[in-house]
Protein backbone atom coordinates (compact mmCIF):
# COMPACT_ATOMS: atom_id res chain seq x y z
CA UNK A 1 0.00 0.00 0.00
CA UNK A 2 1.15 3.55 -0.68
CA UNK A 3 -0.12 6.86 0.63
CA UNK A 4 -1.59 9.57 -1.57
CA UNK A 5 0.58 12.66 -1.54
CA UNK A 6 -2.26 15.16 -1.72
CA UNK A 7 -5.08 15.64 0.77
CA UNK A 8 -8.13 14.38 -1.18
CA UNK A 9 -11.28 16.40 -1.46
CA UNK A 10 -14.32 14.99 0.34
CA UNK A 11 -16.52 12.78 -1.84
CA UNK A 12 -18.85 14.76 -4.08
CA UNK A 13 -22.55 13.93 -3.62
CA UNK A 14 -24.52 11.64 -5.89
CA UNK A 15 -28.24 11.70 -6.61
CA UNK A 16 -30.00 9.86 -3.81
CA UNK A 17 -31.09 6.90 -5.92
CA UNK A 18 -27.44 5.74 -6.16
CA UNK A 19 -26.84 5.32 -2.42
CA UNK A 20 -27.05 2.06 -0.48
CA UNK A 21 -27.59 1.90 3.28
CA UNK A 22 -26.11 -0.58 5.74
CA UNK A 23 -27.86 -0.87 9.10
CA UNK A 24 -27.69 -3.10 12.18
CA UNK A 25 -30.56 -1.67 14.25
CA UNK A 26 -28.40 0.77 16.23
CA UNK A 27 -27.02 2.93 13.43
CA UNK A 28 -26.81 3.16 9.65
CA UNK A 29 -24.10 3.84 7.08
CA UNK A 30 -24.78 5.44 3.70
CA UNK A 31 -22.49 4.13 0.95
CA UNK A 32 -21.95 5.75 -2.43
CA UNK A 33 -21.34 3.98 -5.75
CA UNK A 34 -17.57 4.54 -5.61
CA UNK A 35 -17.33 2.68 -2.29
CA UNK A 36 -17.37 5.78 -0.09
CA UNK A 37 -19.16 5.77 3.29
CA UNK A 38 -20.52 9.31 3.41
CA UNK A 39 -22.76 9.06 6.47
CA UNK A 40 -22.49 7.18 9.76
CA UNK A 41 -23.49 8.26 13.26
CA UNK A 42 -21.69 6.65 16.19
CA UNK A 43 -22.38 5.03 18.42
CA UNK A 44 -26.16 5.31 17.82
CA UNK A 45 -28.72 6.72 15.40
CA UNK A 46 -29.07 10.10 17.09
CA UNK A 47 -25.36 10.47 17.91
CA UNK A 48 -23.13 12.90 16.06
CA UNK A 49 -21.89 11.68 12.69
CA UNK A 50 -18.32 10.46 12.25
CA UNK A 51 -18.67 10.43 8.45
CA UNK A 52 -20.80 13.37 7.28
CA UNK A 53 -19.79 14.12 3.69
CA UNK A 54 -23.42 13.52 2.67
CA UNK A 55 -24.34 16.93 4.12
CA UNK A 56 -21.01 18.64 3.49
CA UNK A 57 -19.00 17.55 6.52
CA UNK A 58 -15.61 15.92 6.76
CA UNK A 59 -14.78 12.28 7.24
CA UNK A 60 -14.98 9.28 4.94
CA UNK A 61 -14.25 5.59 4.65
CA UNK A 62 -13.63 4.72 1.01
CA UNK A 63 -12.78 1.32 -0.43
CA UNK A 64 -13.14 1.61 -4.18
CA UNK A 65 -11.26 1.08 -7.45
CA UNK A 66 -8.10 3.06 -7.95
CA UNK A 67 -9.08 3.36 -11.61
CA UNK A 68 -11.74 6.08 -11.83
CA UNK A 69 -12.69 4.77 -15.29
CA UNK A 70 -15.21 2.22 -14.06
CA UNK A 71 -18.87 1.33 -14.17
CA UNK A 72 -20.56 0.56 -10.89
CA UNK A 73 -23.48 -1.50 -9.71
CA UNK A 74 -24.43 -3.76 -6.84
CA UNK A 75 -27.30 -5.30 -4.94
CA UNK A 76 -28.37 -6.50 -1.51
CA UNK A 77 -28.21 -10.18 -0.70
CA UNK A 78 -31.79 -11.46 -0.46
CA UNK A 79 -33.52 -10.69 2.83
CA UNK A 80 -30.58 -8.76 4.29
CA UNK A 81 -28.89 -5.39 4.39
CA UNK A 82 -25.64 -7.03 3.32
CA UNK A 83 -24.72 -5.07 0.22
CA UNK A 84 -22.39 -6.21 -2.55
CA UNK A 85 -20.93 -3.35 -4.58
CA UNK A 86 -19.54 -4.18 -8.01
CA UNK A 87 -17.21 -2.35 -10.38
CA UNK A 88 -16.00 -3.08 -13.89
CA UNK A 89 -12.77 -1.27 -14.71
CA UNK A 90 -10.64 -1.39 -17.84
CA UNK A 91 -8.95 -4.62 -16.73
CA UNK A 92 -10.83 -6.01 -13.73
CA UNK A 93 -14.19 -7.00 -12.28
CA UNK A 94 -14.32 -6.29 -8.55
CA UNK A 95 -16.86 -6.80 -5.77
CA UNK A 96 -16.96 -5.44 -2.24
CA UNK A 97 -19.29 -7.17 0.19
CA UNK A 98 -20.15 -4.89 3.10
CA UNK A 99 -22.33 -4.88 6.20
CA UNK A 100 -22.64 -3.57 9.71
CA UNK A 101 -21.97 -6.64 11.82
CA UNK A 102 -24.78 -8.25 13.80
CA UNK A 103 -25.80 -8.90 16.50
CA UNK A 104 -25.24 -5.23 17.23
CA UNK A 105 -24.33 -3.55 20.50
CA UNK A 106 -25.42 0.02 21.26
CA UNK A 107 -21.92 1.09 22.29
CA UNK A 108 -19.93 -0.66 19.56
CA UNK A 109 -20.21 -0.82 15.79
CA UNK A 110 -18.29 -3.09 13.46
CA UNK A 111 -18.24 -2.37 9.73
CA UNK A 112 -17.22 -5.32 7.56
CA UNK A 113 -15.87 -5.03 4.01
CA UNK A 114 -14.61 -7.93 1.89
CA UNK A 115 -12.95 -7.11 -1.45
CA UNK A 116 -13.10 -9.84 -4.13
CA UNK A 117 -11.17 -9.81 -7.39
CA UNK A 118 -13.42 -11.72 -9.78
CA UNK A 119 -11.42 -10.97 -12.91
CA UNK A 120 -8.02 -9.37 -13.06
CA UNK A 121 -6.31 -7.83 -10.05
CA UNK A 122 -8.27 -5.42 -7.90
CA UNK A 123 -6.26 -2.28 -7.22
CA UNK A 124 -8.23 -0.40 -4.60
CA UNK A 125 -8.04 3.05 -3.08
CA UNK A 126 -8.39 3.00 0.72
CA UNK A 127 -9.09 6.06 2.85
CA UNK A 128 -10.23 6.08 6.48
CA UNK A 129 -10.71 9.43 8.16
CA UNK A 130 -13.00 9.31 11.20
CA UNK A 131 -14.23 12.80 12.11
CA UNK A 132 -16.53 12.92 15.17
CA UNK A 133 -18.87 15.82 15.81
CA UNK A 134 -20.16 16.02 12.22
CA UNK A 135 -16.62 16.48 10.93
CA UNK A 136 -15.42 19.07 13.44
CA UNK A 137 -13.00 16.81 15.32
CA UNK A 138 -10.35 14.24 14.50
CA UNK A 139 -9.40 10.88 15.92
CA UNK A 140 -5.64 11.21 16.34
CA UNK A 141 -2.59 9.34 17.56
CA UNK A 142 -2.99 6.35 15.26
CA UNK A 143 -0.61 3.49 15.96
CA UNK A 144 -0.37 -0.11 14.76
CA UNK A 145 0.35 -3.35 16.60
CA UNK A 146 0.16 -6.91 15.26
CA UNK A 147 -1.68 -5.79 12.14
CA UNK A 148 -4.28 -3.72 14.03
CA UNK A 149 -4.49 0.05 13.82
CA UNK A 150 -5.61 1.87 17.00
CA UNK A 151 -6.71 5.46 17.60
CA UNK A 152 -9.05 7.34 19.91
CA UNK A 153 -10.69 10.70 20.42
CA UNK A 154 -13.96 12.41 21.41
CA UNK A 155 -15.04 9.38 23.43
CA UNK A 156 -14.57 6.87 20.60
CA UNK A 157 -11.99 4.12 20.28
CA UNK A 158 -10.98 2.83 16.85
CA UNK A 159 -9.56 -0.49 15.73
CA UNK A 160 -8.95 -1.28 12.07
CA UNK A 161 -7.68 -4.56 10.66
CA UNK A 162 -6.71 -5.80 7.22
CA UNK A 163 -4.99 -2.57 6.25
CA UNK A 164 -1.35 -3.59 6.54
CA UNK A 165 0.88 -0.89 5.13
CA UNK A 166 -1.51 2.07 5.21
CA UNK A 167 0.09 5.15 6.65
CA UNK A 168 -1.21 8.20 8.51
CA UNK A 169 -1.96 11.08 6.18
CA UNK A 170 -0.57 14.50 7.12
CA UNK A 171 -4.09 15.95 7.05
CA UNK A 172 -5.56 13.14 9.18
CA UNK A 173 -6.72 9.58 8.81
CA UNK A 174 -5.15 6.56 7.15
CA UNK A 175 -4.59 6.44 3.41
CA UNK A 176 -3.19 3.81 1.12
CA UNK A 177 -3.78 1.35 -1.65
CA UNK A 178 -4.80 -2.31 -1.56
CA UNK A 179 -4.17 -4.87 -4.28
CA UNK A 180 -6.08 -8.18 -4.37
CA UNK A 181 -4.99 -10.79 -6.91
CA UNK A 182 -7.48 -12.41 -9.29
CA UNK A 183 -9.58 -15.05 -7.55
CA UNK A 184 -8.60 -13.85 -4.05
CA UNK A 185 -10.46 -11.84 -1.42
CA UNK A 186 -9.36 -9.52 1.35
CA UNK A 187 -11.15 -8.52 4.58
CA UNK A 188 -11.21 -5.12 6.25
CA UNK A 189 -12.81 -4.68 9.68
CA UNK A 190 -13.48 -1.28 11.27
CA UNK A 191 -14.59 -1.06 14.90
CA UNK A 192 -15.72 2.09 16.73
CA UNK A 193 -16.69 1.75 20.38
CA UNK A 194 -17.26 3.97 23.38
CA UNK A 195 -14.70 2.06 25.45
CA UNK A 196 -11.58 0.10 24.59
CA UNK A 197 -12.53 -3.30 23.20
CA UNK A 198 -10.66 -6.58 23.35
CA UNK A 199 -13.17 -8.61 21.38
CA UNK A 200 -11.48 -10.46 18.51
CA UNK A 201 -11.98 -8.93 15.08
CA UNK A 202 -12.13 -12.20 13.17
CA UNK A 203 -13.75 -11.61 9.77
CA UNK A 204 -14.99 -15.16 9.20
CA UNK A 205 -16.70 -15.31 12.58
CA UNK A 206 -18.18 -11.82 12.24
CA UNK A 207 -19.54 -12.55 8.76
CA UNK A 208 -21.02 -15.86 9.88
CA UNK A 209 -22.78 -14.27 12.87
CA UNK A 210 -24.14 -11.47 10.68
CA UNK A 211 -25.50 -13.91 8.10
CA UNK A 212 -27.14 -15.98 10.84
CA UNK A 213 -28.81 -12.90 12.37
CA UNK A 214 -30.31 -11.87 9.04
CA UNK A 215 -31.48 -15.41 8.31
CA UNK A 216 -33.28 -15.52 11.67
CA UNK A 217 -34.70 -12.00 11.45
CA UNK A 218 -36.38 -11.90 8.03
CA UNK A 219 -39.14 -14.41 7.23
CA UNK A 220 -39.82 -15.96 3.87
CA UNK A 221 -42.31 -13.93 1.86
CA UNK A 222 -43.02 -16.33 -0.98
CA UNK A 223 -46.76 -16.07 -0.38
CA UNK A 224 -46.82 -12.28 -0.84
CA UNK A 225 -47.04 -10.13 -3.94
CA UNK A 226 -43.49 -9.23 -5.08
CA UNK A 227 -41.76 -11.62 -2.63
CA UNK A 228 -38.22 -10.31 -3.14
CA UNK A 229 -39.21 -6.68 -2.63
CA UNK A 230 -41.34 -7.64 0.38
CA UNK A 231 -38.38 -9.39 2.00
CA UNK A 232 -36.20 -6.40 1.25
CA UNK A 233 -38.75 -4.10 2.89
CA UNK A 234 -38.78 -6.34 5.95
CA UNK A 235 -34.97 -6.25 6.07
CA UNK A 236 -35.01 -2.44 5.93
CA UNK A 237 -37.47 -2.28 8.84
CA UNK A 238 -35.33 -4.71 10.86
CA UNK A 239 -32.21 -2.73 10.06
CA UNK A 240 -33.84 0.48 11.35
CA UNK A 241 -35.07 -1.12 14.61
CA UNK A 242 -32.89 -0.95 17.70
CA UNK A 243 -32.64 -3.72 20.28
CA UNK A 244 -34.18 -1.18 22.67
CA UNK A 245 -37.30 -1.45 20.49
CA UNK A 246 -37.44 1.89 18.73
CA UNK A 247 -37.51 2.04 14.93
CA UNK A 248 -36.08 5.19 13.41
CA UNK A 249 -37.90 6.83 10.51
CA UNK A 250 -34.74 7.02 8.38
CA UNK A 251 -30.97 6.85 8.71
CA UNK A 252 -30.28 10.42 7.60
CA UNK A 253 -31.00 14.08 8.26
CA UNK A 254 -31.61 17.18 6.17
CA UNK A 255 -31.95 15.56 2.75
CA UNK A 256 -34.28 17.90 0.84
CA UNK A 257 -37.79 17.19 -0.34
CA UNK A 258 -37.36 20.08 -2.77
CA UNK A 259 -34.30 22.21 -3.45
CA UNK A 260 -34.19 25.36 -1.36
CA UNK A 261 -37.67 24.87 0.11
CA UNK A 262 -36.35 24.35 3.68
CA UNK A 263 -38.48 21.21 4.00
CA UNK A 264 -35.65 19.00 5.18
CA UNK A 265 -35.77 17.30 8.56
CA UNK A 266 -33.91 15.00 10.92
CA UNK A 267 -35.52 11.56 10.76
CA UNK A 268 -33.06 9.63 12.94
CA UNK A 269 -35.78 9.19 15.58
CA UNK A 270 -38.66 6.83 16.33
CA UNK A 271 -42.11 8.11 15.31
CA UNK A 272 -45.06 6.43 17.04
CA UNK A 273 -47.09 6.45 13.81
CA UNK A 274 -44.31 5.05 11.65
CA UNK A 275 -43.62 2.17 14.01
CA UNK A 276 -47.34 1.38 14.15
CA UNK A 277 -47.31 1.19 10.35
CA UNK A 278 -44.37 -1.22 10.55
CA UNK A 279 -46.02 -3.36 13.23
CA UNK A 280 -49.26 -3.51 11.27
CA UNK A 281 -47.37 -4.44 8.11
CA UNK A 282 -45.65 -7.32 9.88
CA UNK A 283 -48.91 -8.41 11.51
CA UNK A 284 -50.59 -8.57 8.11
CA UNK A 285 -48.15 -11.37 7.30
CA UNK A 286 -47.89 -13.15 10.65
CA UNK A 287 -46.71 -12.99 14.28
CA UNK A 288 -43.11 -12.18 13.42
CA UNK A 289 -40.66 -10.64 15.94
CA UNK A 290 -40.93 -7.04 14.72
CA UNK A 291 -44.60 -7.06 15.78
CA UNK A 292 -43.65 -7.87 19.38
CA UNK A 293 -40.86 -5.30 19.24
CA UNK A 294 -43.24 -2.56 18.11
CA UNK A 295 -45.89 -3.46 20.70
CA UNK A 296 -43.31 -3.48 23.49
CA UNK A 297 -41.60 -0.18 22.66
CA UNK A 298 -44.81 1.72 21.96
CA UNK A 299 -46.53 0.37 25.06
CA UNK A 300 -43.72 1.70 27.24
CA UNK A 301 -44.09 5.15 25.71
CA UNK A 302 -47.88 5.15 26.10
CA UNK A 303 -47.85 3.94 29.71
CA UNK A 304 -45.21 6.53 30.58
CA UNK A 305 -46.87 9.53 28.91
CA UNK A 306 -50.60 8.79 28.54
CA UNK A 307 -52.44 11.73 27.03
CA UNK A 308 -49.17 13.66 26.73
CA UNK A 309 -47.75 11.02 24.38
CA UNK A 310 -45.15 12.57 22.11
CA UNK A 311 -45.30 11.81 18.39
CA UNK A 312 -41.57 11.02 18.30
CA UNK A 313 -38.83 9.77 20.63
CA UNK A 314 -35.23 8.72 20.27
CA UNK A 315 -34.73 5.03 19.53
CA UNK A 316 -34.06 4.57 23.25
CA UNK A 317 -37.35 6.23 24.25
CA UNK A 318 -35.86 9.57 25.33
CA UNK A 319 -37.00 13.07 24.44
CA UNK A 320 -36.03 14.33 20.97
CA UNK A 321 -33.77 17.40 20.99
CA UNK A 322 -34.93 20.64 19.44
CA UNK A 323 -33.81 21.83 16.03
CA UNK A 324 -30.38 23.34 15.56
CA UNK A 325 -28.11 23.95 12.60
CA UNK A 326 -24.58 22.77 11.94
CA UNK A 327 -21.88 24.77 10.16
CA UNK A 328 -22.07 22.55 7.07
CA UNK A 329 -23.05 23.11 3.43
CA UNK A 330 -25.79 20.52 3.49
CA UNK A 331 -26.71 18.13 0.70
CA UNK A 332 -27.29 20.16 -2.50
CA UNK A 333 -30.61 21.94 -2.13
CA UNK A 334 -30.87 20.88 1.52
CA UNK A 335 -29.59 22.07 4.86
CA UNK A 336 -27.64 20.93 7.91
CA UNK A 337 -30.35 20.77 10.57
CA UNK A 338 -30.51 18.18 13.34
CA UNK A 339 -33.23 17.63 15.95
CA UNK A 340 -36.96 17.79 15.27
CA UNK A 341 -39.74 20.11 16.37
CA UNK A 342 -42.40 17.38 16.11
CA UNK A 343 -41.37 16.13 19.54
CA UNK A 344 -43.60 18.76 21.19
CA UNK A 345 -46.72 18.33 19.02
CA UNK A 346 -50.07 16.69 19.76
CA UNK A 347 -51.03 14.29 16.98
CA UNK A 348 -54.37 12.61 17.66
CA UNK A 349 -54.02 10.01 14.91
CA UNK A 350 -51.13 8.30 16.76
CA UNK A 351 -53.65 7.00 19.32
CA UNK A 352 -55.75 5.53 16.52
CA UNK A 353 -52.71 3.83 14.98
CA UNK A 354 -51.80 2.40 18.38
CA UNK A 355 -55.28 0.93 18.81
CA UNK A 356 -55.06 -0.65 15.36
CA UNK A 357 -51.69 -2.15 16.27
CA UNK A 358 -53.07 -3.56 19.53
CA UNK A 359 -56.04 -5.02 17.68
CA UNK A 360 -53.70 -6.73 15.21
CA UNK A 361 -51.62 -8.08 18.09
CA UNK A 362 -54.76 -9.39 19.81
CA UNK A 363 -55.87 -11.21 16.65
CA UNK A 364 -52.49 -12.98 16.60
CA UNK A 365 -52.54 -13.66 20.36
CA UNK A 366 -49.56 -11.29 20.88
CA UNK A 367 -51.24 -8.72 23.15
CA UNK A 368 -49.31 -8.59 26.41
CA UNK A 369 -50.89 -7.62 29.78
CA UNK A 370 -49.05 -4.29 29.65
CA UNK A 371 -50.36 -3.66 26.16
CA UNK A 372 -53.91 -4.46 27.30
CA UNK A 373 -53.50 -1.87 30.03
CA UNK A 374 -52.14 0.57 27.45
CA UNK A 375 -55.35 0.12 25.44
CA UNK A 376 -57.33 1.65 28.30
CA UNK A 377 -54.80 4.47 28.66
CA UNK A 378 -55.13 5.27 24.95
CA UNK A 379 -58.94 5.21 25.00
CA UNK A 380 -59.00 7.48 28.06
CA UNK A 381 -56.69 9.93 26.28
CA UNK A 382 -58.87 9.87 23.17
CA UNK A 383 -62.00 10.62 25.21
CA UNK A 384 -60.31 13.65 26.76
CA UNK A 385 -58.66 15.08 23.65
CA UNK A 386 -60.43 14.07 20.43
CA UNK A 387 -62.36 17.32 20.11
CA UNK A 388 -59.17 19.40 20.34
CA UNK A 389 -57.27 20.52 17.22
CA UNK A 390 -54.06 18.62 16.51
CA UNK A 391 -51.03 18.78 14.21
CA UNK A 392 -52.20 15.80 12.16
CA UNK A 393 -50.52 13.23 9.97
CA UNK A 394 -48.29 15.72 8.16
CA UNK A 395 -47.29 17.63 11.32
CA UNK A 396 -48.69 20.97 10.20
CA UNK A 397 -50.54 23.67 12.14
CA UNK A 398 -53.15 22.63 14.72
CA UNK A 399 -56.51 22.17 13.01
CA UNK A 400 -59.50 19.84 13.09
CA UNK A 401 -58.01 17.32 10.65
CA UNK A 402 -60.39 14.72 9.25
CA UNK A 403 -57.74 12.03 8.95
CA UNK A 404 -56.94 12.17 12.67
CA UNK A 405 -60.57 11.49 13.67
CA UNK A 406 -61.21 8.77 11.08
CA UNK A 407 -57.96 7.07 12.07
CA UNK A 408 -59.12 6.89 15.69
CA UNK A 409 -62.54 5.62 14.60
CA UNK A 410 -60.82 2.85 12.61
CA UNK A 411 -58.70 1.97 15.63
CA UNK A 412 -61.63 1.80 18.04
CA UNK A 413 -63.69 -0.36 15.68
CA UNK A 414 -60.80 -2.69 14.93
CA UNK A 415 -60.17 -3.09 18.65
CA UNK A 416 -63.83 -3.81 19.36
CA UNK A 417 -63.78 -6.59 16.77
CA UNK A 418 -60.56 -8.07 18.11
CA UNK A 419 -61.50 -7.89 21.82
CA UNK A 420 -65.27 -8.37 22.10
CA UNK A 421 -66.84 -7.83 25.51
CA UNK A 422 -68.06 -5.11 27.81
CA UNK A 423 -65.24 -2.72 26.93
CA UNK A 424 -65.95 -3.20 23.23
CA UNK A 425 -69.36 -1.59 23.63
CA UNK A 426 -67.67 1.52 25.06
CA UNK A 427 -65.21 1.60 22.17
CA UNK A 428 -67.96 1.22 19.59
CA UNK A 429 -70.00 3.98 21.21
CA UNK A 430 -67.03 6.34 21.22
CA UNK A 431 -66.29 5.51 17.59
CA UNK A 432 -69.90 6.23 16.65
CA UNK A 433 -69.89 9.59 18.42
CA UNK A 434 -66.63 10.60 16.75
CA UNK A 435 -67.81 9.55 13.32
CA UNK A 436 -71.08 11.46 13.64
CA UNK A 437 -69.32 14.66 14.69
CA UNK A 438 -66.63 14.28 12.01
CA UNK A 439 -69.31 13.65 9.40
CA UNK A 440 -71.10 16.81 10.51
CA UNK A 441 -67.95 18.90 10.24
CA UNK A 442 -65.91 17.32 7.45
CA UNK A 443 -68.18 15.57 4.94
CA UNK A 444 -68.70 17.65 1.80
CA UNK A 445 -72.22 18.11 0.37
CA UNK A 446 -71.07 16.00 -2.59
CA UNK A 447 -70.58 13.06 -0.22
CA UNK A 448 -66.78 12.82 0.05
CA UNK A 449 -64.49 13.55 2.99
CA UNK A 450 -62.46 16.78 3.02
CA UNK A 451 -59.05 17.53 4.51
CA UNK A 452 -60.30 19.38 7.57
CA UNK A 453 -63.27 21.18 9.04
CA UNK A 454 -62.05 24.40 7.41
CA UNK A 455 -60.45 22.93 4.27
CA UNK A 456 -62.51 21.40 1.46
CA UNK A 457 -59.49 20.09 -0.44
CA UNK A 458 -58.43 16.53 -1.16
CA UNK A 459 -56.22 14.66 1.32
CA UNK A 460 -54.48 11.42 0.33
CA UNK A 461 -53.91 10.43 3.95
CA UNK A 462 -57.65 9.73 4.27
CA UNK A 463 -57.17 6.60 2.17
CA UNK A 464 -55.61 4.67 5.05
CA UNK A 465 -58.43 4.87 7.62
CA UNK A 466 -60.87 4.15 4.79
CA UNK A 467 -58.84 1.04 3.93
CA UNK A 468 -58.80 0.02 7.60
CA UNK A 469 -62.58 0.02 7.96
CA UNK A 470 -63.44 3.28 9.67
CA UNK A 471 -66.80 3.43 7.85
CA UNK A 472 -69.78 1.10 8.03
CA UNK A 473 -69.94 -1.45 5.23
CA UNK A 474 -71.55 0.03 2.13
CA UNK A 475 -71.02 3.67 3.16
CA UNK A 476 -70.76 5.50 -0.19
CA UNK A 477 -68.48 8.22 1.18
CA UNK A 478 -65.50 5.85 1.00
CA UNK A 479 -65.52 5.19 -2.77
CA UNK A 480 -66.49 8.80 -3.43
CA UNK A 481 -63.49 10.00 -1.44
CA UNK A 482 -61.12 7.67 -3.27
CA UNK A 483 -62.36 9.02 -6.61
CA UNK A 484 -62.14 12.61 -5.34
CA UNK A 485 -58.52 12.06 -4.25
CA UNK A 486 -57.54 10.34 -7.47
CA UNK A 487 -59.12 13.05 -9.62
CA UNK A 488 -57.25 15.84 -7.83
CA UNK A 489 -54.00 14.36 -6.54
CA UNK A 490 -52.95 11.65 -9.03
CA UNK A 491 -50.59 12.27 -11.90
CA UNK A 492 -48.90 9.78 -14.21
CA UNK A 493 -49.78 6.91 -11.89
CA UNK A 494 -48.35 8.52 -8.75
CA UNK A 495 -50.12 10.22 -5.87
CA UNK A 496 -49.46 13.49 -4.06
CA UNK A 497 -50.46 14.28 -0.46
CA UNK A 498 -52.48 17.46 -1.04
CA UNK A 499 -52.32 20.62 -3.11
CA UNK A 500 -50.12 23.49 -1.99
CA UNK A 501 -52.36 26.43 -2.83
CA UNK A 502 -52.63 26.93 -6.57
CA UNK A 503 -49.27 25.32 -7.40
CA UNK A 504 -49.35 22.48 -9.93
CA UNK A 505 -48.76 18.96 -8.65
CA UNK A 506 -45.07 18.17 -8.72
CA UNK A 507 -43.97 21.78 -8.42
CA UNK A 508 -44.35 22.15 -4.66
CA UNK A 509 -43.11 18.66 -3.76
CA UNK A 510 -42.70 15.17 -5.15
CA UNK A 511 -45.24 12.38 -5.26
CA UNK A 512 -45.62 10.84 -1.82
CA UNK A 513 -44.81 7.15 -2.05
CA UNK A 514 -46.59 6.32 1.21
CA UNK A 515 -49.80 7.63 -0.35
CA UNK A 516 -49.42 5.51 -3.49
CA UNK A 517 -49.43 2.38 -1.35
CA UNK A 518 -52.35 3.78 0.67
CA UNK A 519 -54.31 4.10 -2.58
CA UNK A 520 -53.51 0.47 -3.40
CA UNK A 521 -54.81 -0.60 0.02
CA UNK A 522 -57.97 1.48 -0.35
CA UNK A 523 -58.68 -0.01 -3.78
CA UNK A 524 -58.10 -3.50 -2.40
CA UNK A 525 -60.50 -2.78 0.48
CA UNK A 526 -63.18 -1.85 -2.05
CA UNK A 527 -62.54 -5.03 -4.03
CA UNK A 528 -60.97 -3.21 -6.99
CA UNK A 529 -58.03 -5.58 -7.48
CA UNK A 530 -56.98 -4.20 -10.87
CA UNK A 531 -56.57 -0.68 -9.50
CA UNK A 532 -54.89 -2.03 -6.36
CA UNK A 533 -52.21 -3.86 -8.34
CA UNK A 534 -51.76 -0.96 -10.73
CA UNK A 535 -51.05 1.44 -7.87
CA UNK A 536 -48.85 -1.11 -6.11
CA UNK A 537 -46.70 -1.84 -9.14
CA UNK A 538 -46.36 1.79 -10.17
CA UNK A 539 -45.39 2.94 -6.69
CA UNK A 540 -42.96 0.15 -5.89
CA UNK A 541 -41.04 1.00 -9.07
CA UNK A 542 -40.08 4.40 -7.60
CA UNK A 543 -37.06 3.13 -5.70
CA UNK A 544 -33.37 3.76 -6.14
CA UNK A 545 -30.86 1.42 -7.75
CA UNK A 546 -30.34 -0.58 -4.51
CA UNK A 547 -34.12 -0.88 -4.02
CA UNK A 548 -34.49 1.74 -1.29
CA UNK A 549 -37.42 4.15 -1.04
CA UNK A 550 -37.15 7.77 0.01
CA UNK A 551 -40.15 9.75 1.19
CA UNK A 552 -40.94 11.41 -2.12
CA UNK A 553 -40.42 10.77 -5.82
CA UNK A 554 -39.84 13.45 -8.42
CA UNK A 555 -42.00 12.05 -11.20
CA UNK A 556 -40.64 14.25 -14.01
CA UNK A 557 -36.97 13.69 -13.18
CA UNK A 558 -37.37 10.15 -11.81
CA UNK A 559 -35.37 11.05 -8.71
CA UNK A 560 -35.72 10.30 -5.01
CA UNK A 561 -36.40 13.19 -2.64
CA UNK A 562 -36.08 13.32 1.15
CA UNK A 563 -34.39 11.14 3.74
CA UNK A 564 -33.27 7.59 3.11
CA UNK A 565 -34.44 4.87 3.55
CA UNK A 566 -37.90 6.01 4.61
CA UNK A 567 -39.28 3.39 7.00
CA UNK A 568 -42.98 4.10 6.59
CA UNK A 569 -42.79 3.69 2.82
CA UNK A 570 -41.13 0.30 3.20
CA UNK A 571 -43.73 -0.62 5.84
CA UNK A 572 -46.64 0.33 3.61
CA UNK A 573 -45.06 -1.52 0.70
CA UNK A 574 -44.78 -4.65 2.87
CA UNK A 575 -48.37 -4.42 4.08
CA UNK A 576 -49.68 -3.89 0.55
CA UNK A 577 -47.69 -6.90 -0.68
CA UNK A 578 -49.21 -8.98 2.13
CA UNK A 579 -52.78 -7.82 1.47
CA UNK A 580 -52.54 -8.34 -2.27
CA UNK A 581 -50.97 -11.74 -1.79
CA UNK A 582 -54.03 -13.11 0.02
Amino acid sequence: MTVDDADPAPPAPWVLREYAVLADGERGAVVGPRGEVVWLCAPRWHSDAVFSALIGGAGEYTVGPRDDWNAWGGAYEDGTLIHVGRWITGDAVIECREALAMPAAPDRLVLLRRVRALQGSARMRLRLDVRPGFGTHRITGAWASDGVWHASGRGLHLRFTGADGVVPHPEGGLHGELTVREGAEHDLVLELSTRPSTQPLEPARLWRATEECWAAAVPACSDLAAPRDARHAYAVLRGLTSDSGGMVAAATTSLPERAGARRDYDYRFAWIRDQCYAGLAVASHGPHPLLDTAVGFLTERLLDDGDTLRPVYTATGAKVPGVRSLPLRGYPGGSDRIGNRAGTQFQLDTYGELLQLYAAAARLDRLTPDARHAVDVAVDAIERRWLAPDAGLWELENRWWTHSRLCVVAGLRSLARALPGRAAARWDALAGAMLRETRRRCLAPEGHWTRAEDDAGAEAGLLLPLARGCLPEGDPSGPRTRRFIEDRLAQDGYLYRFRHGDMPLGEAEGAFLLCGFMMALAAHHEGDSIAAFRWFERTRAACGTPGLFAEEYDVAQRQLRGNLPQAFVHAQMLETAARLGT
